[in-house]
């Protein structure tokens, strides 16, 4: 019998789902190891256990958090994949803000007092409930989920690379960003997305989250040379998370 395997959906954009809908030649080889019982955008069918259960999405109310400990207790393993999920996303953006209130009357007006509008500080996944296994980006690169679902299935929690997006501009033989007058998070963010945003010219902006011991010296002396401080990188990962951590 093949692992069940299943997607879940909080505050996000779906795009990382998308991601998988969208999955084209790869999607024959990920049925050929596992049975997606449960997939919101692509199926109907549900199931009362789970093998593996791909959370996308931040958690921003009380009853997200009551059915994300749900699903955790009914899966074997558990994945945060997406910025929103790994992080918080662009969503913790909010937790900046010292009155919710006044987020809920900003974003929704009138209608901002309505019950299911309400919110509450938005949570990473493993803030609530633990994760085996992260896949961050925003969107999620789709050859790596189908790597992490054959890793999990064979046994194996996959690791996430450990060193910067600018290994891999180095491997792609791009030129730095920051020779051509641009601030890139490409030296501490974690490597995984093939450098997709600088070699299309546009800086890296953190979606991966922080990489686990960055270079210091070599960081240091690229910001230096671009009158940078540490401070100034570390506060541009706002835009993906509020609080940038390591994860994985």
């Amino acid at each position: 019998m093949k692992p069940q395997v299943a997607f879940f959906d909080f505050a996000c954009c779906e795009g990382c789902q998308l991601q998988i809908a969208n999955l084209e030649e790869d999607i024959v080889g990920l049925v050929n190891v596992v049975d997606v019982v449960e997939f919101r955008e692509v199926l109907t069918g549900t199931a009362e256990k789970y093998d593996v259960s791909f959370i996308e999405g931040s958690i921003t109310r009380p009853e997200d958090e009551e059915r994300l400990k749900d699903i955790r207790k009914r899966s074997k393993l558990l994945v945060a994949y997406g910025s929103c999920a790994t992080s918080g996303g662009v969503n913790k953006l909010k937790n900046l803000n010292p009155s919710l209130e006044n987020v809920q009357k900003t974003v929704y007006g009138k209608d901002w007092n309505m019950p299911h509008l309400r919110t509450a500080a938005t949570k990473a996944v493993d803030e609530v409930v633990k994760v085996d296994a992260y896949i961050p980006g925003c969107p999620v690169n789709r050859k790596e989920v189908v790597e992490v679902v054959k890793s999990l299935v064979l046994g194996h929690v996959p690791a996430l690379p450990e060193y910067p997006v600018c290994v891999e501009c180095k491997f792609r033989e791009n030129v730095c960003l920051f020779q051509k007058g641009q601030v890139c998070l490409g030296l501490v963010t974690r490597a995984g997305c093939n450098a997709i945003c600088p070699s299309n010219n546009s800086p890296c902006e953190g979606c991966r989250g922080v990489m686990p011991n960055p270079n210091k010296n070599a960081m240091h002396e690229v910001l230096k040379e671009n009158n940078l401080t540490v401070k100034q990188i570390f506060d541009m990962f706002t835009m993906f998370s509020a609080d940038p951590e390591v994860k994985g």
